[in-house]
């Protein structure tokens, strides 16, 4: 859809509902691995277009934006810092599916909030918050928000999985461990589904808005939890474990004095490596959405070499079942690199194209200016991978000899074969993720 048809369609959208008119045209903004989001202004009021790239998004989604935008309204009226939905798109608008929500302060930038002057203050209030999610029950919210069903969740990673190729060895011994470990279903209450940093609106220490509602479900508070405190949701602070801010007793601590309950360490756990599991293959799904046409988008390719990150990240939660001896076995030193010789390698190729790239970075601005970055990224990609010589093959009969409990992490050298492999992927894929150099130091014994 083009600027024009965006721009007059969201004219038609405010004089439908009494916005008025549009003040200037909509700008993209940055970051939604899967809805595009548009500020614009109408009627002297910045507002935010939410909406699904292509009708093939909204395809198999539990529900629609019209519940999506009712379910927020209800999170809003229940004392939640959530935005005010004033618009759900219409077929004659033009848009597709989406809603328009008043504009709130602050930012979702996690570079941003993780600077903020009083992270432990933030990170209470975005405890206290979130117990308040949890107090919705199923009269509080429209129809069609599901129940989750654990084993019913896990078959559904699993046929994912396989449909994806089944042939990533960690990923399966994730699946494995799942099965082994679900543990009994809690009383269920309303789960945000993607309550971490990225998806929550932070001015100064203080907590603005809690965006993105989509994933929203019944089931158990522990998953919301534990989501937050995901490696890759700390980005630059990998030392403070929950959300970037600060420890997770302190964060747990918050949200107990909030909810009047207590926090079961097992749960925390599984639900930390169900979700682990659960964005390795939402990375995965990216590259497919890509190839069918839904969404050409090139952040969905690079997204789905992401997966790695999961993987490693998987790894360092999973063996602490290992015996001991599997533990204490360093992974081989890796990564011999190497420049090529003779013509241009494809990786000499994707540098020389990344470098020319950044020379024009000063002339562009808003999503552009985030595209490129994605493009140096894609590249950066392509030269890493094609510098590193590969020292082992994934194979998909090791993945399913994982998953049909054949292989555990009490066999013989198969931990320190996969904390191998995940080094050397994610070496390529993204360097600089901040885990990657404490798994070296605690596998390999580097410094």
């Amino acid at each position: 859809m083009t600027a024009d048809e965006l721009g007059a369609g969201l004219a038609r959208v405010c004089a439908r509902v009494g916005l008025g008119a549009l003040s200037y045209p909509p700008q993209r903004l940055t970051g939604g691995a899967v809805m595009e989001s548009w500020r614009f202004a109408a009627g002297g009021c910045d507002y935010v277009l939410r909406r699904a790239p292509s009708a093939a998004f909204m395809e198999g989604r539990p529900y629609g934006h019209s519940v999506e935008a009712a379910l927020i309204e209800a999170a809003r009226a229940k004392g939640v810092t959530a935005p005010e939905v004033v618009a759900v798109l219409e077929e004659a608008d033009g848009l597709g599916s989406g809603f328009i929500m008043r504009a709130l302060p602050g930012t979702a930038d996690p570079k941003v909030i993780l600077a903020c002057d009083d992270p432990e203050g933030l990170l209470r209030g975005i405890a206290r918050d979130l117990a308040r999610i949890h107090r919705l029950r199923q009269g509080d919210v429209p129809e069609g928000v599901p129940v989750m069903d654990y084993r019913a969740a896990i078959a559904d990673l699993k046929q994912q999985f396989m449909e994806a190729g089944g042939d990533r060895p960690i990923i399966a011994l994730g699946l494995r461990w799942l099965e082994d470990n679900c543990p009994p279903e809690a009383e269920p209450v309303l789960n945000h589904g993607d309550y971490r940093m990225g998806n929550l609106l932070v001015e100064g220490p203080r907590l603005t808005g809690v965006l993105d509602w989509e994933l929203a479900h019944f089931g158990d508070r522990h998953e919301d939890l534990a989501f937050g405190c995901m490696a890759v949701w700390r980005f630059a602070r990998y030392d403070r474990p929950a959300l970037g801010l600060g420890s997770i007793a302190d964060y747990l601590a918050a949200y107990e004095a909030e909810a009047s309950v207590a926090i079961d360490p097992l749960r925390f756990r599984f639900w930390t490596i169900y979700r682990t599991v659960w964005w390795a293959l939402g990375c995965l799904k990216m590259a497919a959405q890509w190839r069918s046409g839904a969404d050409r988008m090139l952040e969905r390719v690079v997204i789905s070499r992401r997966t790695s990150e999961q993987e490693l990240d998987l790894l360092l939660l999973l063996e602490e079942d290992a015996p001991e001896m599997e533990r204490r076995k360093y992974a081989d030193p890796m990564l011999e690199m190497h420049l090529g010789c003779g013509e241009a390698t494809n990786g000499n190729i994707a540098t020389a194209i990344s470098e020319w790239l950044e020379t024009i970075k000063p002339h562009l601005s808003g999503h552009d200016r985030f595209q490129l970055a994605v493009a140096c990224n894609a590249l950066g990609m392509i030269a890493r991978d094609d510098a590193i010589r590969p020292q082992g093959i994934v194979e998909r009969p090791e993945a399913q000899a994982i998953l049909a409990g054949k292989h555990t992490l009490a066999s013989p050298g198969l931990l320190r074969h996969l904390r191998a492999t995940a080094i050397e992927k994610l070496s390529a894929d993204v360097p600089k993720y901040p885990a990657l150099s404490a798994a070296r130091k605690k596998w390999t014994g580097e410094n």
